[in-house]
């Protein structure tokens, strides 16, 4: 598959990752490859905690907060 994402002048990553009519499962997969492609693309200069938080979100509806450690 591919991943597209972007990010904007503040650090925040912006992707869709799938549609309202996947299973659970596909989407926590699809959430896992995003995330440990930004943790491949993560630079070797960076340093303290890279992934502070993340938020899912449907559009127009309100954001659920997912444990990074989690992922």
């Amino acid at each position: 598959g591919k991943i597209d994402f972007k990010v904007d002048k503040t650090g925040i990553v912006h992707a869709a990752i799938a549609k309202s009519s996947f299973t659970a499962d596909k989407i926590a997969g699809n959430a896992n490859e995003l995330l440990q492609t930004l943790i491949k693309l993560k630079p070797t200069t960076a340093k303290g905690t890279y992934i502070k938080s993340i938020f899912m979100s449907s559009t127009m509806s309100p954001s659920v907060a997912i444990d990074p450690k989690i992922g």
